[in-house]
């Protein structure tokens, strides 16, 4: 995957907002990559900020939906991952100052 490729998914995924938090996936560092194989198929390897979120379903929705409209993108796969687990130290400077965490 090139790199305009790579930046574009990353922009789509920052329009994924985590619904508790009211911050987007990729500047809370839930998104640990993202992949693709020849045939379109991209995969968003992720985590959440807690194993029993139960929302889960309805962000994975979401990620598929924002990926939907890059043409090159096909079939995506959600990858739910809890290693490494995810600490405020993987959130970006604009989350940890929209949420008061210094």
């Amino acid at each position: 995957m090139d790199q305009d490729l790579k930046d574009s998914i990353m922009g789509a995924l920052e329009e994924v907002i985590d619904p508790e938090l009211g911050i987007d996936i990729v500047n809370l560092g839930l998104v640990y990559d993202v992949s693709q194989e020849e045939e379109g198929k991209t995969e968003v390897k992720m985590t959440l900020t807690s194993m029993g979120c139960p929302l889960a379903p309805v962000i994975v929705d979401q990620v598929k939906a924002a990926l939907a409209d890059i043409t090159e993108v096909g079939e995506v796969d959600v990858n739910i991952v809890w290693s490494p687990p995810w600490s405020k130290d993987n959130m970006s400077r604009y989350a940890k100052i929209a949420l008061g965490i210094t």
